[in-house]
């Protein structure tokens, strides 16, 4: 191997998945897979051994989903480029992982050219979001500065959106995630999604330190 080939670790829950993604490299000479993870803290650990280029990441895994995975790595490797792995361009989630640091995302599904661009493209510095993430990032930056200008702000954590602000007070309540979904009538996966946006957008890493933020801003109370 020589210094150029991209040291690249796979980060997803199926097994069969992990496997045809790395069937990709087996004939590709300037990319290595240097590692497989099965969880978002197993990813972590992976990381910190092989030390990779990029990491394709899955968004949606178990106790610990792509996103929060991605923020605690990038914490400690901060020169590693992540690729997030998704079904769907769920524009939220990709924000929050855009927040979190990732540098892109790749359809699954998407063909082995696509993967391999998206790699090198990535290994090489740039970053790939569609024009609706940009969007998004504009909108966030505009509002948050129109915030920023309102003395005093009308509510805690300016940059959370209505139902995540509803998330952040249930969560410092001390609500695990069913019963947030219970209270607010949604899917629990749509309550891991809304928490995995506050993560992000509150620079916290897990759900300890959203709570102390959430309590010190007056959330919480009955």
């Amino acid at each position: 191997m020589t210094e150029n080939v991209i040291r690249l670790l796979i980060v997803d829950d199926h097994t069969l998945f992990r496997e045809g993604l790395r069937a990709i490299f087996l004939t590709v000479t300037d990319i290595e897979v240097v590692g497989e993870a099965a969880s978002g803290a197993e990813a972590i650990e992976k990381a910190q051994k092989s030390n990779p280029h990029v990491i394709l990441m899955d968004i949606q895994m178990g106790e610990m989903n792509g996103i929060e995975a991605t923020a605690l790595i990038l914490k400690h490797l901060p020169d590693t480029k992540v690729i997030m792995l998704t079904m769907i361009e769920d524009n939220e989630s990709l924000f929050a992982a855009m927040m979190s640091g990732a540098r892109g995302y790749v359809l699954k599904g998407a063909d082995k050219s696509e993967v391999l661009r998206s790699i090198r493209a990535v290994a090489s510095g740039d970053v790939l979001f569609g024009a609706a993430i940009a969007n998004r990032v504009s909108d966030y930056f505009r509002n948050l500065n129109r915030v920023q200008h309102q003395l005093p702000p009308r509510v805690p954590f300016p940059e959370l959106s209505e139902r995540e602000l509803e998330v952040l007070h249930l969560i410092a309540r001390g609500l695990n995630n069913h019963e947030i979904s219970l209270q607010l009538n949604v899917m629990v996966k749509t309550v891991s999604n809304h928490i995995s946006n506050i993560f992000s957008k509150l620079h916290v890493v897990d759900r300890a330190q959203a709570i102390i933020k959430a309590r010190e801003a007056g959330l919480g109370k009955e």
